[in-house]
């Protein structure tokens, strides 16, 4: 069973809402349950952290084989541009 609500959204969420779902070949309403659905999931446990919150921890933590990436990062990535040009 399923039931409709009526959300009020701004001109412009609704544009890019319509822009997504042509995107994605869905129709508006899959797009908007979609995003309800993942809001949903990332806040269910109760205390509303974001999922780039839960995120932070992984941070850094896979392995790439330069052991001081963690301090160096700036540089590498200076380097790496320059690399690039």
């Amino acid at each position: 069973m399923s039931s409709q609500i009526v959300v009020r959204m701004p001109d412009k969420l609704v544009r890019e809402v319509d822009a997504a779902a042509k995107r994605l070949t869905r129709r508006r309403s899959d797009v908007v349950r979609l995003a309800v659905e993942q809001w949903v999931a990332i806040h269910a446990n109760g205390n509303g952290r974001a999922a780039r919150e839960r995120a932070k921890r992984l941070i850094g933590s896979v392995n790439t084989g330069v052991p001081d990436l963690a301090r160096r990062h700036r540089e590498y990535l200076i380097e790496s541009l320059r690399r690039a040009r």
